[in-house]
């Protein structure tokens, strides 16, 4: 038992330095004043105040929060006929779609954006496509519509695999019991697969949402800096204003928000869970 403690050791250590240390350090730059000293221990809710009363950062915030909601909700609605059609093949062809799959994400997800600059721009791929047929150029990079096109193409794959690994776990003999009762398969479906596969789905809404909301260079490359996101609010702050107090105060307030989220998430798995037994 010590021996499997002490190995634990440096891990305990790593976490310490890398999460610990600079969350504390976030939360004591954002309940102490902005000045020109490098920083003061004041106390002080400015910070937070100047956010919440500001129309503009709030407008901000507000875009945020709906841009994470139609992503995950585009990455519900594809995801889960996908996974869907995959569960339902034999284990070769389950085992090419998954690989298929995840493949784009080994591929840097900065790199992968800038691939869909050259895709999306007036003189990119699909517009040289689009003017074979007399159409174009259709303006596609800078909008809202380049930048949740590219936050669905990153996140999809994380919404698919939780929904094809809650499927793929699902005991086929309810369905069988389910089609000796009579019932056909959309029936079965509605009250049987869906009911079972929604705690896959709520862990892909988590792990869209999440990334979904504070993601900052996705924006800004598709949206070239007209689409202000409160990531890249944050990431202004503490890059090019300089203000890393407001920062701090902006980073903890999407902080709570993601709990707030991953709490409610967590209370519909769990009442998901507890409709199975």
């Amino acid at each position: 038992m010590k021996q499997f403690r002490s190995m634990t050791y440096p891990y305990v250590a790593w976490i310490a330095v890398m999460i610990v240390v600079p969350m504390l350090l976030i939360v004591l730059y954002a309940f102490t004043e902005s000045g020109n000293e490098v920083l003061t221990f004041r106390f002080t809710l400015e910070n937070f105040a100047r956010f919440v009363t500001d129309s503009v950062f709030l407008a901000v915030l507000w875009r945020s929060l709906v841009i994470a909601v139609i992503t995950t909700v585009i990455c519900v609605l594809l995801g889960y006929p996908i996974a869907y059609v995959i569960a339902q093949l034999g284990e070769r062809a389950n085992t090419i779609l998954i690989l298929l799959i995840t493949m784009p994400t080994w591929v840097n997800m900065l790199v992968r954006t800038y691939a869909w600059m050259g895709i999306l721009q007036d003189e990119g791929v699909l517009n040289t496509f689009l003017g074979f047929f007399g159409v174009g150029p259709v303006k596609m990079i800078h909008t809202s519509f380049a930048v949740i096109l590219g936050m669905v193409y990153n996140f999809i794959p994380f919404m698919i695999l939780q929904i094809h690994t809650s499927l793929d776990k699902l005991d086929k003999n309810l369905l069988n019991a389910a089609a000796d009762l009579g019932a056909d398969r959309l029936h079965t479906f509605l009250r049987v697969t869906l009911p079972l596969s929604l705690p896959g789905v709520i862990s892909g809404i988590t792990l869209v949402f999440l990334p979904a909301v504070s993601s900052f260079f996705i924006p800004k490359l598709l949206g070239g800096g007209q689409y202000v996101l409160v990531g890249n609010v944050i990431e202004s702050q503490f890059l090019t204003s300089g203000d890393w107090n407001f920062g701090s105060a902006i980073s903890m307030i999407m902080a709570i928000i993601i709990m707030v989220s991953m709490y409610f998430t967590r209370r519909i798995d769990a009442a998901a869970n507890a409709g199975k037994e």
